[in-house]
C-alpha cells in the first residue's frame, strides 16, 4: 500500500516563489535547485526575467527530499517518491529496508565506538597485548568488520 500526498493545493493569496526567493526560505543554493530541477525532484511553473518560479508547494517538497537525504536515501529513491501528478508515494517496504539498514549501521558504530573506548582506556603496557583488542584486530583480518572487500565480507 503506498501513501499518497497532494502537495500542489494552493491556499488563498500565496503567491508564486522565484529561486531566489525559494533557496532563502529553504537554505538551499540555487544550483542545487537546478539540480534538484534537472532530477525533476521539483518543477518550476515559469520564469520571471531569468529567475525560475517556484509554486509555494515546492518548499514542502524540498522538506521531503531533506527528510530523505538525512535517512540515506539517493536522490533517485526519492524521486520513485514522487508521481508524475504530484502526489507524493511512499513505498513502505523501502522505509522498512532503509529502517533496518540503518540499524546495522547503529550497531556498527556502536561496536566501533566501543572498540575505541576500550583501547583508549585499556591498562595492558600496549595494545597488542590487550586481549579485547586483539580480538577486534583479527576480525579485521579477517574481514568481518572494516571496508567491504567482496561477497560473503561484512562490516560490522
Amino acid at each position: 500500500m503506498q501513501l499518497q500526498v497532494d502537495l500542489r493545493s494552493r491556499t488563498k493569496g500565496q503567491t508564486d516563489l522565484d529561486i531566489t526567493e525559494v533557496a532563502r526560505r529553504s537554505g538551499l543554493p540555487a544550483s542545487t535547485l537546478r539540480f534538484y530541477e534537472e532530477k525533476n525532484l521539483i518543477v518550476s511553473i515559469g520564469r520571471r526575467g531569468l529567475h525560475r518560479v517556484f509554486d509555494p508547494s515546492v518548499l514542502e517538497r524540498l522538506g521531503l527530499i531533506a527528510i530523505g537525504r538525512t535517512a540515506g536515501f539517493s536522490l533517485d529513491e526519492i524521486a520513485r517518491t514522487f508521481a508524475p501528478n504530484g502526489r507524493i508515494r511512499i513505498d513502505r517496504q523501502m522505509l522498512t529496508k532503509k529502517a533496518e539498514e540503518l540499524d546495522r549501521t547503529i550497531r556498527k558504530l556502536s561496536d566501533m565506538r566501543d572498540g575505541l573506548r576500550h583501547a583508549a582506556a585499556c591498562r595492558a603496557p600496549s595494545h597488542m597485548e590487550c586481549p579485547t583488542f586483539r580480538r577486534i584486530l583479527g576480525a579485521a583480518m579477517s574481514g568481518a568488520i572494516g571496508p567491504r572487500r567482496g561477497k560473503g565480507r561484512r562490516t560490522v
